[in-house]
């Protein structure tokens, strides 16, 4: 039997930075609780629930008043914990969705009518592939009449292989964690410079969470720095993210000093607006 993995921080500072109102949490999870929503056999680790009420909790420390809850490999394709969490935010909460390629027309229809805005598909070793980025841009033709996007996260040396077949997305693309890059190489390595250039066709988007899994340390000097050069070439495109509860990481980060590195990710009121509030409530359509 594995052993629960704590994955954050119970106890996070509280941020300096004010947000603004309607801010957005664009990207996180929930786990569990186990006993009411078990996880996946297919798991590559079993963390400790980290629950609605928690999320709810956390948003509320931090000034955070929407949030768009992120299905997690831990439950693969049940999305129910997600689905709990969604119902119970009263419009505030709203998802993308884990679903296999195959998946059928009702079920999408049901995820759009239960909350959730898109689904997502990994790219990455340590989680498995569940498709082809062919079977998933396949995909993209039944997403388009129901108004659902395509999430995709990858490592960050795929990008130069997956850029031209994404490009053949029926719906808008979201991009996780600024394409997984490893910022310490900085703005010109290859794999950035692809991010950019894909980021150069309007219907994709990134989301600039996760400075703190691309950096290698506190306080994720470099991973700021790409962050606030996305922010400032694609401002209308991008959202950010704690990613809550912080899965698969090689620290537990501090949510409080996230949003406040926003000071730097987002430099003026006009950009943290634009991030936070407008760009999310465009794309993702909470209601007013």
């Amino acid at each position: 039997m594995q052993t629960p993995v704590l994955t954050f921080n119970p106890h996070p500072s509280r941020p300096r930075l004010a947000l603004p109102a309607g801010a957005c949490d664009a990207h996180v999870h929930v786990f569990g609780p186990a006993a009411q929503f078990p996880f996946a056999a297919s798991r590559n680790f079993t963390p400790v629930d980290a629950p609605k009420q928690a999320l709810f909790d956390l948003h509320k420390h931090l000034g955070i008043s929407r949030c768009v809850i992120v299905q997690s490999a831990v439950h693969g394709f049940d999305n129910a914990a997600a689905e709990d969490a969604i119902r119970a935010g009263g419009g505030h909460y709203l998802g993308v969705a884990l679903v296999p390629h195959q998946v059928a027309d009702a079920e999408l229809l049901r995820l759009q009518r239960a909350g959730f805005r898109g689904v997502r598909f990994n790219f990455m070793k340590h989680l498995g592939q569940s498709a082809s980025v062919q079977e998933v841009v396949a995909l993209t033709q039944r997403l388009a009449p129901l108004g659902l996007h395509l999430q995709v996260h990858f490592e960050s040396s795929l990008i130069h292989e997956l850029a031209p077949v994404l490009r053949q997305s029926a719906v808008p693309v979201v991009i996780d964690h600024m394409g997984r890059v490893d910022a310490s190489l900085g703005v010109d390595h290859a794999d950035f410079r692809a991010l950019c250039a894909l980021l150069q066709d309007e219907r994709f988007h990134v989301k600039v969470s996760g400075v703190d899994r691309i950096s290698r340390a506190w306080p994720y000097a470099d991973g700021v720095t790409l962050a606030s050069r996305l922010v400032r070439e694609f401002p209308g495109r991008c959202f950010w993210g704690t990613d809550w509860p912080h899965p698969n990481h090689h620290h537990v980060p501090d949510d409080g000093a996230l949003v406040d590195a926003l000071e730097q990710i987002a430099p003026t009121a006009a950009l943290r607006q634009s991030l936070l509030v407008d760009n999310p409530q465009r794309f993702y359509r909470f209601e007013s």
